[in-house]
């Protein structure tokens, strides 16, 4: 398992954090580093002045009143003295080029035996030096907010840095992803046959250049779509005359009724095969919706079908009124009855009813039933069933009729699917939306 995000807003903010976190760290690092530069800064020539001075004044210290002399130039100086025979250690050595440097200058102003110390806990600076014969540590206080909350400072610092940038980051990578959530529902829905609207052609250059050559493959989609169904349409229509003319005269110039029943049952069956392809080329979408009841739509492509003695059977639900194209639900209405009489057997019970909002459709059979695994294949253009779903009158049949009803399905916002049936067969199931 990889602790690297998968998503672009993860990457980003994980990305901003480290580089905070190194600079807080390398802020801290160099604070402590000009800790002992600020401290060396503040014994310039003036605090040499006032060491020479001071040994000066610790050089006329009488011994009876020592404690008491000693006192008051601590307050005068400013500083805290320390008599060497009282305490002849205090503090630590001094490290690094900075205090090293210092305590050579003390050393050159006020002789050899100068040393400089630190006392930490004490948050001083003390500078050892010999006033006649008596030795003395001179206390300077350290500058405690410089020295003690740099490093909180950088913290809270960074902290607040952080936060920011968090916030700038999940605005930015919301910027950044947005163009790429509607590329990935644009690259699902060509997935899956919709066609989506244009992508914007705007923003960063490398999105802006992905989106206008997703968009220029769209077009020509599109432009092979409808050159397709003008293929078809054109094809499908310049047959059905000739069509005419060869069953014209099949019926007068052949006397076995046998083989002239043949014959035009197989022109029948081209006739119909051809009637698909010109409804798979018609353009549904530029048809206007008008509100309609679903159930007279269903019920007068039913009666067609009862007119011709077939055994469908209609249950209906009561249903609102919705926006519908007569004509195309009339049709996928048709290619649902036609595919479970020709694959099923009967009766074909249709029902319709509503649920959660949705009006569902069902159309089933008493078939041999479709495989899970090939529900999706069946609804694709020219797509046949396999040996074991033949059609019962033993045409090959176009494979388009399941690939009409999916494409006007979807066309008004809805969906269909092919579902097992209880007690075996086929439930071919359309679900549309109903408006608010």
């Amino acid at each position: 398992m990889t602790l690297w995000p998968r998503s672009l807003f993860g990457r980003l903010v994980l990305l901003l954090i480290g580089v905070v976190a190194l600079s807080a760290l390398a802020t801290i690092l160099l604070f402590s580093q000009d800790r002992a530069a600020l401290i060396a800064r503040q014994f310039g020539d003036t605090k040499i002045v006032e060491l020479k001075a001071l040994r000066t004044a610790l050089e006329a210290v009488d011994p009876a009143r020592r404690h008491e002399q000693l006192a008051r130039l601590s307050r005068a100086y400013g500083v805290r003295i320390v008599s060497e025979s009282d305490r002849p250690t205090i503090g630590a050595p001094v490290l690094g080029p900075t205090m090293s440097e210092l305590q050579t200058r003390l050393r050159d102003a006020l002789g050899e035996d100068t040393e400089v110390r630190i006392a930490p806990r004490l948050q001083q600076l003390f500078v050892h030096l010999t006033a006649g014969t008596e030795g003395y540590w001179i206390g300077f206080p350290l500058p405690r907010r410089d020295s003690e909350e740099l490093p909180t400072r950088a913290l809270t610092s960074a902290g607040v840095v952080i936060t920011l940038l968090l916030i700038a980051a999940y605005a930015f990578g919301r910027y950044l992803s947005r163009p790429l959530r509607q590329l990935d529902r644009a690259v699902e829905q060509v997935g899956r046959g919709e066609t989506p609207t244009p992508l914007p052609e705007s923003g960063p250059s490398e999105i802006a250049a992905v989106n206008r050559g997703f968009n220029t493959m769209l077009a020509n989609l599109r432009q092979i779509e409808r050159d397709r169904a003008v293929l078809l349409a054109g094809v499908s229509h310049d047959l059905r005359t000739p069509l005419a003319r060869l069953r014209l005269g099949v019926e007068m110039s052949t006397r076995d009724e046998a083989l002239r029943g043949g014959m035009v049952a197989d022109i029948d069956e081209m006739d119909r095969i051809i009637g698909q392809f010109l409804d798979f080329a018609r353009d549904d979408a530029s048809a206007a919706l008008e509100v309609q009841d679903l159930n007279g739509v269903i019920g007068a492509a039913v009666d067609r079908y009862a007119r011709m003695g077939k055994d469908v059977r209609f249950d209906p639900s009561p249903l609102p009124h919705m926006p519908l194209r007569p004509t195309a639900v009339s049709r996928l209405c048709s290619n649902l009855i036609d595919n479970a009489l020709a694959y099923g057997a009967p009766p074909v019970e249709i029902t319709t009813s509503q649920r959660a909002g949705r009006v569902v459709l069902d159309v089933a059979d008493r078939g041999p039933g479709v495989p899970p695994g090939e529900v999706e294949r069946l609804k694709q253009p020219f797509t046949r069933a396999a040996a074991s779903r033949a059609r019962s009158d033993g045409a090959a049949g176009a494979g388009l009729g399941l690939a009409i009803v999916d494409r006007i399905a979807r066309l008004h916002g809805g969906s269909f699917d092919l579902l097992p049936r209880d007690g075996g067969g086929t439930l071919a199931r359309v679900t549309l939306p109903v408006p608010g």
